[in-house]
């Protein structure tokens, strides 16, 4: 068996709307998943399983009452598409969009009746996946993983740092960040009232990342806003491996990068989302529509700081930052 295809979960009726089906528990459930990391990727990994656990707790057993279909399909549209067009040939009863506006765009495009459940996603009223936060009014809800605070708290922890930071790329791929707008005006807002300007840096490729950090590198007082995005999730090594090398100050938006070797981050636990996303696959597999859950938003944030690239950078970061990290790697 592929490691991609593992036994999970089951439940009660096969496919949205499951009313008329919904006493029926005598066969597995069905549930294909369509994860935005390449397979084999750590953090992917960690995903998956924190999912698989909030199944279990809810008592959809692996190989018992319920079967797991997984694609990955990195930040590749055109693997998206086919894993997407694959998974639905399955006659899933629910899908599962996992960390990724991609894999939720490609999904609803090609179903309007299987259930889809997104977790980890920007914006996705303005991105059209539901209605409205509160009533999705389709067959798509979810949990998103922003919330504007975010912002502020980005740029405020680049202003906290020692040689002071006054200009601000923000880097991302348009074609794997279609919310980007929304987090550039947010940004744009806030920027002035910390003395610092922000401008956008696109890129598609690691060539290309590599020429944003030497050309930021030779202006005074620069560094780095990393966006959320599945393509910089993916290219985390070499964003980290080139601040690193051009001495650039960097946040990021997620835990990981700063374990990796990143100077500071702010935002959720991806691998919390993936595990209140099986509270919203229960209920849909006992018979919720997707229409009738709203869209929930993320609870809880983590600061994370690491001492030893700071220093390597030659970076000082101030004292009230470093007190209100709920982790500092030394």
């Amino acid at each position: 068996m592929r490691r991609r295809q593992f036994l999970g979960i089951v439940g009660v009726a096969a496919a949205w709307p499951l009313g008329a089906r919904a006493q029926q528990h005598d066969a597995p459930r069905r549930l294909g998943v369509l994860m935005g990391f390449v397979e084999h990727d750590r953090e992917g990994e960690a995903d998956a399983a924190a999912f698989v656990d909030g199944l279990r707790a809810l008592n959809w057993k692996a190989g018992s009452n319920l079967r797991i279909d997984w694609r990955w399909g990195d930040s590749d549209r055109t693997l998206m598409e086919r894993c997407a067009a694959e998974l639905i040939a399955l006659s899933p009863d629910l899908l599962l969009a996992g960390s990724s506006s991609l894999a939720t765009d490609v999904l609803r495009r090609r179903t309007g009746t299987i259930p889809i459940v997104f977790a980890n996603v920007t914006d996705p009223e303005g991105q059209g996946f539901v209605a409205s936060l509160g009533h999705p009014g389709g067959n798509v809800t979810g949990f998103s993983n922003y919330d504007p605070v975010m912002v502020s708290k980005w740029l405020g922890m680049l202003a906290q740092l020692t040689p002071p930071v006054a200009n601000v790329a923000a880097l991302y791929n348009p074609a794997a960040t279609p919310y980007a707008p929304l987090l550039l005006h947010a940004i744009e807002e806030v920027a002035p009232s910390l003395a610092m300007t922000v401008r956008a840096a696109t890129v598609k490729d690691d060539a290309e990342i590599e020429v944003t950090m030497a050309g930021l590198a030779r202006e005074e007082h620069s560094g780095l806003l990393v966006l959320p995005d599945i393509f910089n999730n993916a290219h985390r090594d070499t964003i980290i491996a080139l601040a690193a090398r051009y001495r650039l100050p960097a946040v990021y938006p997620f835990r990981f990068f700063v374990a990796a070797g990143g100077l500071m981050s702010y935002g959720i636990e991806i691998s919390d989302t993936f595990r209140r996303a099986a509270t919203y696959v229960d209920r849909i597999l006992k018979g919720a529509a997707p229409a009738d859950l709203p869209v929930q938003a993320p609870v809880s944030f983590k600061t994370a700081v690491n001492l030893r690239t700071a220093k390597a950078l030659g970076f000082t970061i101030s004292p009230p930052l470093l007190v209100a990290a709920d982790e500092v790697i030394e």
